[in-house]
């Protein structure tokens, strides 16, 4: 039997609310999207003015990280295994306008399990990975020093 912690709408709002405030920093009008470690939605904000496909995108990239357990932009850099000679080649085709193999989709990862995702959609790669980390470091201010979250943007478990 293993104990697991899951994530709750709390923490969400907590990453939503410093996720929107990041991109107001990076000038950016971002899709936030967290979702659980089955990869469905918790929370889903797109700010005033972003882009009508932002959501989409975001809980594609959001349901990828928490499923697969890595960062989106992993898959197909040089050598991923999403790339043309990758062991994972077309492993997007799998799942049609579900898994997301580009920037902007985050695992949540805390005490080493992952429990969910983040995605961002609406900037640029630069924009949506330092959307994505701040919403990563507020949640680990907001769970405090007895939980340990990763808060980099390349992130495999």
């Amino acid at each position: 039997m293993k104990s697991v912690l899951k994530l709750e709408l709390e923490e969400a709002k907590v990453m939503i609310e410093a996720a929107k405030q990041a991109a107001v920093e990076a000038k950016a009008l971002e899709a936030i999207c967290i979702v659980d470690d089955g990869g469905y939605v918790i929370a889903l904000e797109r700010m005033n003015g972003g882009r009508i496909t932002g959501p989409e995108i975001a809980i594609a990239k959001a349901f990828t990280a928490s499923g697969h357990k890595r960062s989106t932009h992993l898959f197909n850099q040089p050598g991923g295994p999403a790339s043309t000679t990758g062991e994972a080649f077309g492993i997007h085709a799998m799942l049609p306008g579900k898994f997301a193999i580009f920037v902007g989709g985050f695992p949540i990862v805390v005490n080493g399990e992952v429990i969910g995702g983040i995605g961002v959609s609406g900037g640029n790669g630069e924009q949506d990975t330092a959307v994505g980390v701040a919403a990563l470091k507020a949640l680990q201010v907001y769970l405090g020093t007895e939980y340990e979250v990763i808060t980099v943007a390349d992130i495999k478990k």
